[in-house]
């Protein structure tokens, strides 16, 4: 379901046909990256956290980890992922699909600076089988994020 949901979302930009499906899992940034032959930071991961009661996405280079001290200067709390049964209820896709994209709930969306790496990346699109290649650029405009962040190691 959420596959079709982000192939709705891309498609009224009409970039659903970007969206790839391959037989082989992407639920993991290994998998991601040799499926579709990149280095793991040009994965884009998204990470769901729950700040004050309220879920936020977080999308970050494939290797990067969180620096919970950076993540506490950023938004003033402790970094709390959120479990994987809230990730599901709350944007609507598996661990291993998550994206920023065909959420099931509005939330806000962050992206780190660890992205800038390289000039594209590839998030997931919904599921563990799917990604979509973007721009940077891309990647701002269809994510509606709210700010750029420095949040990683």
């Amino acid at each position: 379901m959420s596959l079709e949901a982000v192939k709705e979302y891309f498609g009224q930009y009409h970039l659903d046909e970007r969206i790839v499906t391959l037989e082989d899992s992407t639920a993991t940034v290994e998998e991601a990256a040799l499926a579709h032959h990149v280095d793991p930071d040009q994965i884009a991961k998204t990470l769901s956290f729950k700040l004050d009661d309220q879920p936020i996405l977080v999308v970050v280079a494939g290797n990067s980890k969180i620096d919970n001290k950076k993540y506490k200067e950023q938004f003033s709390k402790k970094a709390k992922m959120l479990k994987p049964d809230e990730v599901v209820t709350q944007t609507g896709h598996v661990i291993g699909g998550v994206c920023p994209f065909g959420l099931k709930n509005e939330m806000n969306i962050y992206l780190d600076v660890s992205l800038k790496k390289y000039p594209e990346v590839i998030p997931a699109a919904g599921d563990p089988h799917s990604a979509i290649r973007l721009s940077l650029g891309e990647l701002e405009r269809y994510s509606n994020y709210q700010s750029w962040v420095d949040v990683c190691k």
